[in-house]
């Protein structure tokens, strides 16, 4: 579920069950707070069917095409993980119904068979493995660790306890491993006008300096302004600035 829809349901179930002054309710079903919209079984085990509802009926109309962000990074380009952390991240949390993520690990590298023995694969291997919105959650996580790689294993076994770590090593020393940077690789390579820096950011397809700018500034305002739909109510809120910077 996303996050808006969250935290618009979890006020709606505070304001009508414990209302101000008083206690916060005890969970009332054994699923998380992220999961309590997922299907309507778990709406009404949860007893927040009515919520989901109301949620639901305000979300952007699916017809009208979402932003599609597209970030060629390193995971231990410092500029890549800032960009990662506090801005696309947020955003996408904020706004997944109106933009769509694909992150490409690649960068400045160069494919070498050797390369599934060192840290790019990872990342990589991990977003082949898993669902695309727990992908994201366990690169962020790992991204925003003191130490990206040892974090690897621990952020998996967080978001995605189905899939085993053996899994991953297995992607990231064989050949599976190789071939996913080699298609990152070609990805990166087949970029017009080719990229300069990581993080190398593009809209819909198409990067421009204007929008890179916007984006590193205030990704936010800047997806919520290139969506063609009704804007959702998070739009409305303040966006976040910050300096650009590059690998």
């Amino acid at each position: 579920m996303k996050l808006s829809g969250i935290l618009a349901v979890l006020l709606l179930v505070y304001t009508e069950r414990s209302g101000f002054g008083m206690c916060h309710p005890k969970p009332a079903c054994r699923y998380p707070p992220s999961q309590w919209c997922r299907s309507l079984e778990i709406a009404i085990e949860c007893r927040v069917e009515k919520q989901c509802m109301e949620v639901n009926a305000t979300r952007p109309n699916q017809a009208v095409p979402g932003v599609s962000v597209t970030l060629y990074y390193e995971s231990l380009c410092p500029d890549c993980r800032e960009f990662i952390t506090q801005q696309l991240f947020p955003t996408w949390t904020m706004l997944q119904d109106i933009m769509a993520v694909t992150l490409v690990p690649y960068g400045n590298a160069k494919v070498h068979q050797s390369v599934a023995q060192q840290t790019l694969p990872s990342p990589a291997c991990i977003l082949h493995l898993t669902e695309h919105s727990l992908a994201f959650h366990i690169i962020y996580c790992m991204e925003s660790s003191a130490d990206v790689l040892s974090a690897a294993q621990s952020c998996l076994r967080l978001y995605a306890p189905s899939v085993p770590w053996s899994r991953v090593d297995s992607c990231v020393k064989g050949d599976l491993g190789y071939q996913l940077m080699r298609a990152n690789a070609l990805m990166t390579r087949a970029l017009n006008p080719a990229h300069t820096h990581v993080p190398w950011i593009t809209f819909n397809g198409e990067y421009t300096e204007e929008n890179e700018d916007k984006a590193m500034s205030s990704l936010f305002q800047l997806v919520c302004h290139l969506y063609k739909g009704v804007k959702p109510p998070a739009c409305a809120g303040a966006p976040v600035r910050l300096d650009r910077s590059f690998c």
